[in-house]
């Protein structure tokens, strides 16, 4: 048998290597959605950036937050996790504070997969956001997204059950809804740029529709599940078996 050591004093538990940094909000999280823990097929640790509601970090994008993400970001590493992610796409705003004051890798935001979506596929990256009005350059730029790749944003914002049940959190969530939602602007972002190669789904509560997107556009479907799941697999490398 091996023999282990702790790995630091304030970890009292093993095995979750992804920590995911989660808004205070109140709405439903379906599977597949990212503040839904049986999405993986791994275990996940959370935590709440306490303050940190839609309205402050999308649409105020509010400087007072960084030290909450800060602190909260902390805490995930004190309790061992390996790398630290975000459950929205518009936490990019802080991905350099994070990654800067932390000693693990910080991929806060899906937008993160866009250079990768570009070499991948060319053409346009389309990207579907929760408000795409809200998406600023310093969301890319924070994610070093080269200003040279072609994007093209749509939002859900003008989307009824979306903006009621996530952004203005009436308490309820009907999914077939915001499934049918999603997939029509998903079409008409197409549409209006048929250049577009590959799609991002930026919120962290679209995930679950991603299947549906996919058949819908016939493009390669990317969202914050795609890079988790990526990035879970580069700090937890397994051993191979089989024959040869």
């Amino acid at each position: 048998m091996a023999v282990h050591s702790v790995t630091r004093k304030t970890q009292s538990w093993y095995g979750e290597s992804i920590g995911i940094l989660i808004l205070d909000a109140a709405y439903p999280c379906v599977p597949g959605n990212v503040g839904n823990a049986t999405t993986y097929q791994f275990p996940v640790r959370y935590q709440e950036v306490r303050g940190a509601t839609s309205e402050r970090l999308i649409n105020q994008r509010d400087p007072a937050l960084c030290e909450v993400f800060v602190e909260a970001a902390l805490e995930l590493q004190s309790r061992g996790v390996k790398a630290i992610t975000g459950a929205c796409g518009f936490m990019a705003y802080f991905q350099r504070e994070v990654a800067a004051a932390v000693d693990i890798p910080v991929f806060l935001s899906s937008i993160m997969q866009v250079p990768f979506m570009h070499a991948f596929s060319g053409g346009t990256v389309g990207i579907i956001a929760a408000n795409g009005a809200c998406l600023t350059p310093h969301h890319f730029e924070s994610c070093n997204v080269p200003g040279n790749i072609p994007i093209a944003v749509a939002g859900m914002e003008a989307q009824t059950e979306f903006r009621e049940a996530i952004l203005d959190e009436k308490g309820t969530l009907d999914s077939a809804a915001i499934e049918r939602e999603v997939t029509e602007v998903a079409r008409k972002l197409v549409k209006d740029n048929p250049d577009v190669r590959s799609i991002l789904l930026e919120c962290s509560d679209l995930p679950p529709y991603a299947h549906a997107v996919q058949a819908a556009t016939g493009r390669p479907v990317f969202d914050f599940i795609t890079m988790i799941n990526h990035v879970q697999q580069s700090v937890t490398r397994k051993a191979y078996s089989g024959h040869m």
